[in-house]
């Protein structure tokens, strides 16, 4: 398949193995597991950072390989349960954060045409993401701007 902003095609990378279970050296309680996951939340990381923290560091000195097959839930499901979710998901959040970065950069080097594409490639990319988080994670009337991402960027 394609890529979505070039002529280029993507590259094929490997599969993650199909598992059922936890791998029996990694015998940790999923109580303890999501205790660590809320924990981790409240000290500001993002979900995807809890997962390789939780695959490096592990819950008491023991690795955890996987979230989802430990405890039958993934990291953002148990953060929803817990009430730590963060209020707008993470993917659209670097990409805003991405996009005010651009548009700083656009704003002061006005003759960049090469960052001015890449700002109109992420905004799009932003805008598609929230016609599909829209209802769920986002508000029915939420709307991309500039200064709206700035704004959820602040707080």
């Amino acid at each position: 398949m394609a890529r979505m902003h070039t002529r280029r095609r993507g590259s094929s990378g490997s599969d993650k193995p199909v598992a059922d279970e936890p791998p029996e050296w990694s015998d940790v309680d999923p109580d303890d597991i999501e205790a660590r996951v809320v924990e981790l939340a409240e000290q500001g990381h993002e979900p995807s950072q809890i997962g390789l923290k939780l695959r490096d560091e592990g819950v008491k000195g023991v690795p955890v390989p996987d979230v989802k097959v430990a405890t039958g839930k993934k990291v953002t499901a148990i953060l929803e349960e817990n009430d730590a979710a963060p209020e707008i998901p993470e993917d659209l959040r670097n990409l805003m954060e991405r996009a005010v970065g651009l548009r700083r950069h656009v704003n002061e080097n006005q003759q960049d045409m090469q960052n001015k594409r890449a700002l109109q490639n992420t905004e799009s990319k932003i805008r598609r993401l929230v016609d599909y988080y829209r209802g769920d994670e986002l508000d029915e009337d939420f709307t991309y701007t500039h200064d709206v991402a700035v704004k959820l960027l602040e707080e």
